[in-house]
């Protein structure tokens, strides 16, 4: 295989930014695993409230905002491997979200 600007460059699926969930797919998987996401956070954080906490409930909005965002970016960004991307990060981001949430109001009503 030559590395001139014409190359043709073989697909090595076993490379992270290769694989189908973001090269392929039509963005539907990534809804339903942040809808997924989405209602295991929001049956943790707002019983969380209950500690006196003000976080969970804006962690709990906050992944709300970031489902309707991959809403938003699925049906508004055109081009397929932008919008799996986009869809990729807006689902990393609640993750984090809900994660930081449980951990901070835990903290918090530890000490």
């Amino acid at each position: 295989m030559t590395n001139g600007p014409n190359a043709t460059r073989q697909r090595d699926e076993t490379r992270v930014t290769e694989q189908p969930a973001l090269t392929t797919s039509t963005g539907r998987e990534w809804l339903i695993l942040g809808a997924l996401l989405a209602a295991v956070s929001l049956a943790v954080l707002p019983p969380l409230s209950g500690m006196h906490v003000d976080l969970p409930l804006g962690g709990a909005g906050l992944v709300l905002l970031l489902l309707i965002g991959m809403g938003v970016a699925r049906a508004a960004i055109p081009r397929r491997r932008a919008r799996l991307i986009t869809l990729a990060v807006l689902f990393g981001l609640m993750a984090v979200v809900s994660l930081a949430s449980v951990l901070v109001a835990a903290v918090t009503a530890l000490g």
